[in-house]
């Protein structure tokens, strides 16, 4: 699965930000990859706070990526091209520009509008002061005053996010049967399934306590317990599972679920959620060591409860694995070496835009960041985020937008278009023709049975920080995670990020062998 930040994956209309149309006239692109299918990041209404990710209508269209028309237009031409559609929901929370947001704020203290969001009534003696010690994933307090200025209204609302953001109560009923109503809005138009985000929030501890340690910002979906990972949270789930196989064919459910590994497998339990990301695998280094820690660990909670992981190393909120890795050359090397090995891993994989080419995390000037993390918490995303480089103009965006229009929402840096879709299709042996390489073969040897979706994987690694993932129908991937290069294991070679030298495998670099 390839996910698509549309924000900034092709701008079609010149104002700057990608758009759904962007994304129709890219769709050649997008079938040319391999890829199985699209996960779409939010482009439903919304103000735009959290670029998105905060939902007003979950229902339409944000008039910034287009109307309805084209969404339907974009199923179309991805069924035509054989590639399935993943839509964004973000059930924890919406947009205080949701109409029954605003219905809360005027219907007032103890309505059962407000019973649709999480209001409580301040501390202190004048009630000044937050319900409880929680504080946001963005940084600062987890309340916000409902209506400041109200001499009378001393009621504050949970948002664990911005304050744009406010928290639904999914203690309410309401809440359930509103977000039925939405995931079958668009499974009705055919979208082939939902990707939930902060699927394990939803439900908070009763009562709301304080937290008997303050979390941190950095690691802030998983260290405060008492909003996450709350078992009523499974019942949801299983119903929605319920709503998805009653459709044919059923529609997929993938959990961003950033939990221990052992917690995230209950959400794919057989009657819940089908896929959750391994987060752990998502935040690794380069350390050969690290990726057999924790590759391991998977393969553990795999063999005891039967949930496969779903490996992905980059997106929207990830510091880039080119500059993870190292940066610069080396940086980029890894990161190709890393993109195969992940796709010789048996099960789901997601990439994110722009990996099939290498691009490195940018160093946004401070005055242009748009990050609502670093508003609040002093952290960027937007490094990651950067419009996609088709051509390689060294004037205007490089293809992102149409020629004469504007500066694009994040600055495009100097240079970008070496790393461009054209340059990459016209140079042999590049990421993109790589990536290319990778998916077809990873396609074929599924369809004649060596690559099962329900392997197993036995990780090791000897002296020479040389990794090997072994599949359990005999295909070996080897990673080269030293300084030297590193033998390969005997059989035939099917794949290699870089080429081989006298048969050894270069450092910094994986193969698939056979």
């Amino acid at each position: 699965m390839y996910e698509v930040y549309p924000r900034s994956f092709a701008d079609a209309d010149g104002d700057g930000v990608g758009d759904l149309r962007g994304i129709i006239e890219r769709m050649p692109y997008l079938a040319s990859l391999g890829v199985d299918g699209l996960w779409l990041t939010p482009f439903q209404r919304s103000p735009q706070v959290d670029q998105g990710y905060d939902i007003s209508d979950y229902c339409d269209v944000d008039p910034l990526f287009g109307t309805l028309a084209d969404f339907d237009e974009l199923l179309a031409s991805a069924h035509e091209n054989g590639l399935r559609i993943l839509v964004d929901i973000v059930p924890n929370h919406t947009s205080t520009d949701n109409p029954l947001y605003e219905a809360a704020l005027a219907a007032g203290p103890g309505s059962p509008e407000r019973d649709m969001f999480v209001f409580r009534p301040g501390r202190g003696a004048d009630q000044s002061e937050p319900p409880n010690n929680w504080i946001s994933v963005f940084g600062g307090p987890a309340w916000h005053r409902a209506a400041p200025d109200s001499a009378t209204d001393t009621e504050w609302y949970l948002h664990l996010f911005s304050p744009g953001q406010p928290d639904w109560n999914w203690e309410n009923p309401a809440v359930a049967a509103y977000f039925e109503r939405v995931i079958r809005f668009w499974f009705d138009r055919g979208v082939d399934g939902i990707r939930v985000d902060v699927a394990h929030g939803l439900f908070k501890a009763e009562g709301l306590p304080d937290s008997p340690t303050v979390p941190t910002v950095i690691d802030g979906l998983r260290s405060n317990p008492l909003a996450m990972d709350q078992d009523a949270v499974h019942e949801v789930y299983r119903h929605w599972r319920r709503v998805a196989d009653s459709y044919s064919p059923g529609r997929l459910l993938v959990g961003e679920v950033n939990l221990e590994p052992i917690r995230s497998a209950r959400y794919t339990r057989p009657d819940e959620l089908h896929q959750t990301f391994a987060f752990a695998f998502a935040k690794l280094d380069w350390d050969a060591a690290t990726w057999v820690s924790v590759g391991g660990h998977l393969e553990e909670v795999r063999q005891s409860t039967g949930s496969a992981p779903s490996w992905a190393l980059e997106n929207h909120d990830i510091v880039r694995t080119a500059t993870r890795f190292g940066g610069g050359a080396l940086g980029r090397r890894r990161a190709r070496a890393a993109l195969v090995a992940l796709l010789g891993l048996p099960g789901a994989v997601y990439v994110y835009q722009g990996q099939e080419l290498g691009l490195p995390e940018v160093d946004v000037p401070v005055a242009e960041r748009a990050d609502p993390m670093w508003q609040h918490g002093g952290v960027s995303r937007d490094g990651a985020r950067i419009p996609l480089p088709w051509v390689s103009s060294a004037t205007g965006t490089h293809g992102f937008s149409p020629s004469g229009a504007g500066r694009p929402w994040l600055p495009v840096p100097e240079g970008w278009g070496r790393y461009s879709i054209q340059v990459q299709e016209e140079t042999p042996g590049s990421d993109l023709r790589l990536f290319r390489e990778a998916t077809a073969l990873r396609a074929a040897l599924a369809a004649d049975g060596a690559f099962g979706s329900g392997d197993g994987v036995r990780w090791g690694v000897d002296g020479d920080s040389r990794l090997i993932a072994e599949r359990g129908r005999g295909v070996r991937i080897v990673v080269a995670m030293g300084e030297a290069a590193v033998p390969l294991p005997p059989g035939e070679v099917l794949l290699s990020s870089e080429p081989l030298v006298d048969g050894m495998l270069p450092a910094s670099a994986a193969a698939w062998v056979r």
